[in-house]
């Protein structure tokens, strides 16, 4: 098992990786971040937003199921959304250079890192 900055460090490995944060999504707060490049105290607020209004969306929705990621996709970065199944409430937040970034291994390296976190 990872601690969280052992995780986030294992993320900025990750071709492209400009920065990364895990959230706790019942309070908006950082549990650790890593990188520069974006406000991560304020994304991390806004980003459990998103994850709220997905969850909210799911429910009315009847669907009976989990969010794997949510990818948010802009002219020059991809933003990674990744709740975490081992700890309800707290998700993995990871923005990558679209230029410089592999989508597909950004995703699993995130999975994998996922699954070795201990928090």
């Amino acid at each position: 098992m990872a601690s969280i900055q052992e995780s986030l460090s294992q993320l900025m490995t990750i071709d492209g990786a400009q920065c990364a944060a895990v959230v706790d999504s019942g309070s908006g707060m950082l549990l650790g971040s890593i990188g520069s490049g974006v406000d991560l105290e304020l994304a991390a607020a806004g980003n459990t937003e998103v994850v709220r209004a997905k969850l909210k969306t799911m429910k009315s929705l009847n669907l009976n199921d989990r969010i794997d990621d949510i990818l948010i996709t802009l002219g020059k970065a991809y933003h990674i959304i990744r709740p975490l199944q081992k700890h309800d409430g707290l998700f993995v937040y990871l923005v990558l250079d679209k230029s410089k970034a592999n989508l597909a291994l950004a995703r699993r390296k995130t999975q994998d890192v996922e699954q070795a976190l201990a928090v």
